[in-house]
């Protein structure tokens, strides 16, 4: 396979003629050199490799050369899409492999017949767009071969109607599915089944390793080689399926579902509406005891007097109505699903209140129309390496950001992966020439009143200089909408012109396609635009960072982390917390330079890089970017011919 790598990464490369922007790099071809050595010894190998290493291609090479099964996860399914649609395709085309490709998604992606039906028959819809999408979800509904709602591009992804016409896990009827033969879930797990190339995402995979209701767990026997993509997401993603989530959505849903399914099946027992009204009451009940939104340790409601009584209400309300669907669960496979959710609910409702669970923090969510109990554990290295051991197949974890100054024992201690091999390949990108990091000498400490305005107007005379361009990103939601309520004013002030756009005011996709047309934007966003965003060109000249990501100290989950840490002797700080924080940083910061022509300045604005000691080692974990701290070096970078 060694020789066929060397070919396809070289001069004379088949993707030369496929991919116009495709040259030979020593970084890709080493990396895809071993990532086959990888797979053809069935080992654990962790890579990080810098932006503009061509990673995607470094392991879709050889995972197609290999042959065998393998499955490919990704952090969001937007990368899902890109890899199924356009990256598979291509390198199976160049490489004229003959391996066939399947996409899959967790079932709330796909139409539901089930749904759709009831959905249309039942008449609740009372807005025109509702009933306007429904129309064309049932148009679609007819026409599509996949079902899979990404293919429906006239209803937004965020529209209500979808809940109402897809399935949950709670709520699929399985094999008792009147509509089980044409059921689009089903064809895409048949279609898994059967590909050689399977791609997955992060999420679905996790739900399933521990649910089993996906249908990867189906796949992994025959699976050669297992490869996640953006990994540093993992252990995020896997402590929030390894842990156990009860919300009041849930709850209100399965009323909801279960009224439907008593008017369709059971109209003459009275009692069943009711015990769903007063189901719903309870849950809503839970929710109104906190006035804030936010996260608290379950210890923080002893607080809330009314919070145990009300609890105990809903558990009560749960019985109830668990023992009024038995008595129905027979006449029709809906009651008989809404009384196996009845009971799955009651239980994790007794789990989340049992003192048992040691090893996991019990705390709560609190948003603006749901309440969230949820367990976590406080170490998933455990539980992940069971899940990999004793399988003969390869496991391979890559990122632009695992390491932290090219050591990976964070990422690897925290998911269990101290016998893999790492390998690290710096950037081609020449970010001496292309980039330069500022750190403006006059900023506040980050904790004082008035931070944001002082972070805001220390980067006008950046965003004059780059002529808008910009992206203003920000480790808090409410430090994003200070920052633009006053860039509005300012911006009228001094009649610039520049679009300024808000994280919120549309998707996510839709506003960065909206800022590369626009090409002279300037874009405020928090966490979801600091990773996974690719704006290549001149669009994006100038990326601002608020504060250094730490996250709050007083999150539930990391607040018991570090006080695990702490009790065994060692430093949670500097093991733990600094570099979750880089990794996060290392996100932030490549948003700047994505092509070998990009040209832009990165502004921290956070003076603890320079002021603390831990600050040398965050930015020597970044790329070697050019630094100053003046900043009329910063402007004359945009100009650099005056």
């Amino acid at each position: 396979m060694s020789a066929e790598i060397e070919r396809f990464f070289s001069e004379q490369s088949p993707l030369a003629t496929e991919v116009t922007a495709f040259r030979p790099r020593d970084q890709q071809r080493e990396m895809a050199l071993k990532v086959a050595e990888a797979i053809n010894k069935n080992a654990l190998l962790v890579a990080e490799a810098g932006t503009g290493t061509g990673k995607t291609f470094a392991y879709l090479v050889p995972a197609l050369l290999a042959g065998g099964k393998v499955i490919i996860s990704t952090g969001t399914k937007n990368l899902q899409d890109q890899l199924f649609q356009k990256d598979l395709p291509t390198v199976r085309d160049a490489l004229k492999a003959p391996v066939s490709l399947a996409l899959l998604k967790g079932r709330a992606n796909y139409v539901c017949h089930y749904h759709l039906e009831r959905a249309s028959s039942d008449g609740l819809f009372k807005t025109r767009e509702d009933v306007r999408h429904l129309g064309k979800i049932k148009q679609y509904a007819k026409i599509t071969q996949s079902g899979d709602r990404s293919g429906l591009a006239d209803v937004p992804e965020n529209a209500p109607i979808w809940m109402h016409v897809t399935s949950t896990r709670d709520n699929c009827l399985g094999q008792e599915c009147p509509n089980h033969k044409e059921c689009f879930v089903l064809k895409a797990r048949s279609e898994a089944m059967q590909a050689d190339i399977v791609v997955v995402n992060h999420h679905l995979f996790f739900a399933d390793v521990m649910l089993r209701d996906e249908g990867v767990a189906e796949l992994l026997p025959a699976c050669n080689t297992v490869i996640f993509d953006e990994a540093h997401q993992l252990p995020e993603t896997a402590s929030l399926f390894f842990g156990e989530t009860l919300s009041t959505t849930l709850l209100l849903d399965l009323a909801r579902d279960t009224r439907i399914e008593a008017a369709a099946g059971a109209k003459d027992f009275l009692p069943l509406p009711k015990a769903c009204d007063e189901l719903d009451k309870a849950a809503r009940d839970l929710r109104l005891v906190f006035k804030k939104e936010g996260r608290m340790p379950a210890a923080a409601t002893e607080n809330f007097k009314e919070f145990v009584p009300t609890l105990k209400t809903l558990g009560e309300k749960i019985a109830n109505l668990s023992g009024l669907l038995e008595k129905q669960a027979e006449r029709t496979e809906g009651l008989e699903n809404c009384w196996q959710r009845t009971q799955a609910l009651a239980l994790q409702l007794k789990q989340w209140q049992s003192e048992e669970e040691v090893d996991h923090v019990k705390w709560l969510e609190v948003f603006h129309h749901s309440l969230q109990l949820n367990s976590t554990p406080l170490s998933i290295a455990e539980i992940f390496e069971k899940q990999i051991g004793g399988n003969s197949r390869a496991w391979i974890f890559t990122s632009a950001t695992l390491a932290v100054k090219q050591n990976f024992s964070h990422y690897q201690g925290e998911m269990g992966l101290m016998n893999a091999q790492t390998a690290c390949w710096d950037s081609p990108f020449d970010y001496g020439e292309q980039a330069l990091l500022y750190v403006p000498q006059t900023l506040p400490e980050p904790n004082s009143e008035g931070y944001t305005e002082a972070v805001v107007y220390a980067a006008l005379p950046l965003i004059e200089a780059s002529k808008g361009r910009a992206f203003l990103l920000f480790t808090s939601l409410r430090a994003m909408r200070r920052a633009y309520d006053i860039l509005v004013a300012e911006f009228d002030m001094r009649g610039w012109d520049y679009p300024l756009m808000l994280q919120g005011e549309g998707s996510r996709n839709e506003l960065l396609s909206r800022f590369r047309d626009h090409g002279n934007a300037v874009l405020l966003g928090s966490q979801s635009f600091w990773e996974g965003v690719d704006v290549r060109g001149e669009a994006l000249s100038l990326v601002v960072i608020d504060k250094l990501p730490f996250a709050p100290p007083d999150d539930p989950v990391l607040a018991a982390r570090i006080a695990q840490i702490s009790k065994q002797g060692r430093n949670a700080f500097m093991e733990y917390q600094l570099p979750r924080t880089i990794i996060n940083l290392k996100q932030g910061a490549g948003r700047l330079i994505r092509d070998e022509t990009d040209r832009g300045v990165l502004m921290i604005c956070d003076p603890r890089i320079i002021t603390k000691q831990y600050g040398k080692r965050i930015w020597q974990s970044l790329p070697p970017f050019k630094r100053t701290r003046v900043e009329a070096d910063a402007v004359e970078f945009f100009n650099p011919q005056a």
